[in-house]
């Protein structure tokens, strides 16, 4: 019955951050000098269903993501392309899918309660965002960032929207590339 507080906490600790954690990473052309580029403009729509109606046909989200990433690319010294041909087309894709999660750290560490000590299941919603930037005179992609993580109560909340596409938007980015 000692083992029950050891338990407790190890469920507690995967309920806080077991599959709330946000992973982001990207891929870049290696050796490309980004100076070259100094104006994007937005691709079309994505034909693409996110997966989930809240979603699809929230404008909040759009316009908060469109936001969010003219700021980092703002931050950047790009500007938003008003008349000609910008040098960069940026696209985004998002995606919601059912996700299931098996934790095997209580049976591996000796925190079972039960004779049997399956591994407990964990159903959740996970949004996956992609960015693309393409170089528009060579209609290659130069830069692609994703950020992965729960959609808990993103859905229900501006707010909590906000936050997760501000959160995944700068990660991102911190990954873009500096002018060489």
């Amino acid at each position: 019955m000692r083992q029950l507080p050891g338990f407790l906490a190890a469920i507690a600790a995967l309920a806080v951050t077991g599959c709330a954690t946000m992973s982001v990473s990207s891929h870049v052309e290696r050796g490309l000098d980004f100076a070259q580029y100094r104006t994007y403009d937005w691709g079309p729509a994505d034909s693409l269903p996110s997966g989930d109606p809240r979603l699809d046909q929230n404008p909040f989200f759009q316009d908060h993501l469109q936001g969010a990433v003219e700021k980092q690319l703002a931050a950047r010294g790009f500007g938003w392309s008003t008349s000609g041909t910008a040098d960069l087309l940026i696209h985004y894709h998002a995606n919601i899918s059912q996700r299931i999660d098996i934790d095997r750290l209580d049976s591996d560490r000796g925190y079972c309660s039960a004779d049997n000590c399956s591994p407990p299941v964990v159903e959740y919603e996970a949004g996956t965002l992609v960015l693309d930037i393409i170089d528009m005179r060579t209609n290659r992609l130069i830069w692609r960032g994703w950020a992965q993580g729960t959609v808990k109560g993103m859905l229900d909340s501006q707010d909590t929207m906000a936050r997760q596409i501000d959160d995944a938007v700068t990660r991102m980015f911190n990954r873009f590339p500096r002018p060489l």
